[in-house]
């Protein structure tokens, strides 16, 4: 190890990669720089509250980012609050590191834990559902994670295939801008460690991470025909909308009926659409609403004023290359219709 940051082609030295939107930083404050203390050391410690308050919005991005579930990173910002409460905070010089340390080793351990019970998941696992649509008005600093491609299913699903420790040390660094000493303290290994944890995690992600996905006003036009087509039981105009890799992903957690293996196709995808939303309006009075989950178009279905599944869909340079329909009713509690 040479202690200079990797280099990654048609990047310079300790910069993190900007590749197809995503690894750019998520919208920060500018006076919340990272390794930038947010007060003068002899100022007397704010009220501890106050601190969190002012810092959830990127801590909430962070354990959604490692989790990538709404629930579990709100269990781990309130288990976060309470150990930042008993910290004195006199001795802390930089309170927004502090907090990311906090949360980050919070996630690991749920995210650990999350890991083996996923090796059991009856059918796809998907991430739960994040509405993305409304900036600036989104609770809970959700805002923040909307710049770039890093809170879509797709990479999601990416950072899955990383061990524990690579997807935080490659959230933190890659998508939250944070330097190498902050990262160490926060996963507790040394620099030298998380500059390879990095660098093998940037390979990986590199290796399967496709075309940027749409942003949701360029995936809109095609959209609206996808779900116009899907409406009026038109098969051929799904199909022409259909990428010819395109898949259907569906997460039921074993607790409601769903596709328990991946369906791939135009043909295949375009009859299971067609034969759910028959399939829904035999079960009740079906009201269905459109959306932004995930970065994504989506639409959410609810059967007699229940809602039944958020499904999202996925479009690069013009084509629904993947659809994903979350029925796990664990995974819909959060969402707001």
């Amino acid at each position: 190890m040479t202690g200079r940051p990797e280099t990654v082609a048609g990047q310079p030295d300790g910069q993190p990669d900007r590749a197809a939107g995503l690894l750019g930083r998520v919208a920060d404050q500018p006076d919340r720089a990272p390794g930038r203390p947010d007060r003068a050391s002899d100022a007397a410690p704010p009220d501890p509250a106050h601190e969190f308050t002012t810092h959830r919005p990127l801590l909430f991005s962070i354990a959604y980012e490692i989790l990538g579930s709404v629930a579990d990173a709100e269990d781990v910002l309130q288990d976060s609050y309470l150990r930042w409460r008993s910290v004195d905070r006199t001795s802390v010089e930089n309170p927004r590191a502090y907090l990311a340390r906090i949360v980050t080793r919070q996630a690991l351990g749920v995210l650990r834990s999350a890991a083996r019970r996923r090796e059991e998941y009856v059918g796809p696992w998907l991430p739960e559902p994040l509405a993305t649509d409304a900036v600036g008005e989104a609770p809970d600093g959700i805002d923040h994670v909307l710049t770039g491609e890093a809170v879509t299913t797709a990479m999601l699903l990416v950072l899955e295939a990383l061990s524990p420790a690579q997807r935080a040390v490659f959230v933190l660094r890659e998508v939250f801008g944070f330097d190498y000493a902050e990262i160490a303290a926060a996963v507790g290994k040394s620099e030298a460690a998380v500059r390879q944890l990095n660098q093998r995690a940037r390979s990986s992600v590199r290796a399967r991470r496709q075309a940027a996905v749409a942003t949701p006003a360029e995936a809109r036009p095609v959209a609206e025909r996808f779900m116009a087509a899907a409406a009026t039981g038109d098969v051929q105009g799904l199909m022409d909308l259909l990428a010819p890799d395109v898949v259907f992903l569906g997460d039921g957690g074993g607790v409601v009926s769903a596709v328990r293996r991946p369906v791939t196709g135009p043909d295949k995808v375009a009859r299971l659409l067609l034969g759910l939303l028959a399939k829904g309006a035999r079960l009740g009075e079906v009201d269905i609403r459109t959306g932004v989950h995930n970065g994504m178009p989506s639409v959410m279905v609810l059967i007699d004023g229940v809602l039944d599944q958020v499904t999202s869909v996925e479009i690069r340079d013009g084509a629904v290359t993947a659809v994903y329909c979350v029925r796990n009713p664990q995974k819909l509690t959060a969402v707001t219709v």
